[in-house]
């Protein structure tokens, strides 16, 4: 069977850049390493848990982690414009102090930025997010993958592929399909890609989502 490398990382410090912005010795990497994981994991909960509150919710595409001397800076991109004028209503604060509670941080030691993404049918995490939740309301998975396809063909110039994997329909046996339109070399390191890979729980089993967005090359 093949081996698939992360195409991600493979492209890190070629056409790739880091979401983590930090230095640490040999004792605290792995500390700090652990305490990004639950940063991401607990941004992404709480605004999953809170966004049906906003209007035209549009998900998270990334976060990124910023270390200083003194000072933790989360930066959230954010594919809905009206997160970031309800940024009150939707308690950021409150996600903030929860947050520096959680790891052990005064509120003048964190600081969280909330930023619009321009394009946001071209992140693959909101895109993978938005298959889930379709996938959980029952839609046929062809339809959200033509409907996928279509929603970033229109704002992408390269290209998209869109794969589902698991009991899909509810048949017996697992299975793959994939979907793609236009342009995504993988095996080019120069190529600007973006890629997700995020589960979905549904009542005939766990279906994965991988999504792959070609954008251009260096």
């Amino acid at each position: 069977m093949g081996r698939k490398i992360h195409p991600l990382g493979f492209r890190l410090g070629v056409s790739q850049k880091h979401h983590s912005y930090w230095f640490a010795n040999s004792k605290d990497y792995p500390n700090f390493l652990e305490e990004d994981r639950k940063i991401r994991r607990f941004v992404e909960e709480y605004i999953t848990k809170h966004g049906k509150f906003v209007s035209n919710y549009g998900g998270v595409g990334q976060i990124e982690i910023r270390r200083k001397t003194d000072l933790l800076q989360i930066v959230i991109y954010t594919g809905s414009p009206n997160l970031l004028i309800e940024e009150q209503s939707f308690a950021i604060n409150q996600m903030k102090n929860d947050l520096g509670k959680v790891l052990g941080l005064e509120p003048q030691n964190l600081q969280v930025i909330l930023t619009g993404v321009t394009q946001p049918y071209v992140e693959p995490n909101i895109l993978a997010k938005s298959v889930v939740l379709q996938l959980q309301s029952r839609v046929p998975f062809r339809r959200i993958m033509k409907k996928t396809i279509e929603l970033a063909g229109k704002r992408n110039g390269g290209g998209i592929k869109i794969q589902i994997a698991g009991r899909l329909n509810g048949s017996e046996m697992a299975r793959v399909e994939w979907a793609r339109e236009g342009r995504v070399p993988l095996q080019t390191l120069k190529a600007k890609l973006s890629y997700c890979y995020h589960p979905a729980q549904t009542t005939c089993g766990v279906l994965g989502i991988k999504i792959w967005i070609f954008r251009d090359i260096e």
